[in-house]
């Protein structure tokens, strides 16, 4: 299989971080993501920004194991967002890590402001060698594939990603074929899970599913090889896809289960042609002055 697989934090969240990295060394993964900020408050505050002790097991696990952190989460990009004030600490701990890519959510409805913020937070994690990647969300600021492109092109940072997830793409409505239009190296991994292909009616019943109320790749109803089809071939893939069942699993066995189900499905790209990328302009690519 040519895609790296990673971990996601989501799918295995009641771990701790040096948890993950044995979770996903021990079932079979090439690569783990580890959520260094909670996404929620309701979420589990770990001490895993700086040298802490748990950062430093973190580190020995990873050593140990030889498994490697693919991403770090999750940054929002807010209107109060102070990025070197408020993010700097992460980025260094993510480089202490060995991460190379960040999630970003755009939460901040001032299009100007919020594009001037991820070109700030591009050129500082550059310095550690990471990587921002927007992730578009349908209750956010930045909604589908489009937005995100938006966003983008007026940030203007060659330092940049876009993030795809299975679920927020289907729920966004965005299509595959308009991805052929966008700069390849823009998408740096993509988000891999499957649901229900009846789409919620509601923001709360889209915020359930996307937190808590996944498939596993190949059990919903999703059309979740179509973007691969216009992506790199040995693009990285980060499995995220928590489950409820009526019989609680243990994160061990989820995560093995996401594995397999995941290499059953890729195993379906095998001989599909992909399609011919469209030109992209480099005007497209640089923020304008």
């Amino acid at each position: 299989m040519k895609h790296p697989l990673a971990l996601s934090a989501l799918t295995v969240l009641e771990l701790t971080p040096p948890e993950m990295v044995s979770c996903a060394a021990e079932t079979g993964y090439d690569l783990v993501g580890l959520r260094l900020i909670p996404a929620t408050p309701e979420e589990r505050l770990y001490p895993t920004i700086g040298r802490t002790r748990m950062v430093l097991e973190t580190r020995k696990r990873l050593d140990e194991t030889g498994m490697k952190v693919w991403d770090i989460e999750i940054l929002r990009l807010k209107p109060e967002t102070s990025v070197t004030a408020d993010y700097e600490p992460f980025l260094e701990t993510g480089a202490f890590l060995g991460a190379s890519q960040v999630l970003v959510a755009g939460n901040d409805g001032d299009r100007s402001r919020l594009a001037d913020n991820f070109a700030a937070l591009a050129e500082l994690a550059q310095s550690y060698g990471l990587t921002p990647n927007i992730e578009f969300m349908p209750w956010t600021e930045v909604k589908d594939l489009a937005d995100a492109a938006d966003l983008l092109h007026q940030a203007g940072h060659p330092n940049s990603g876009l993030l795809i997830d299975s679920i927020h793409f289907d729920r966004s409505a965005s299509s595959a074929e308009d991805i052929a239009a966008l700069p390849p190296e823009w998408f740096r991994y993509l988000q891999l899970c499957d649901a229900v292909a009846e789409r919620p009616e509601t923001t709360e019943e889209l915020l359930y599913q996307a937190r808590v109320g996944r498939l596993l790749p190949g059990q919903g109803g999703l059309n979740i090889l179509a973007p691969l089809r216009y992506l790199p071939e040995e693009l990285p893939i980060c499995i995220e896809a928590p489950v409820v069942t009526n019989v609680p699993v243990p994160p061990r066995e989820r995560a093995a289960a996401a594995l397999e189900a995941a290499r059953t499905t890729l195993s379906n790209l095998d001989g599909v042609p992909r399609p011919s990328r469209a030109p992209v302009p480099a005007a497209s690519q640089t923020k304008e002055d």
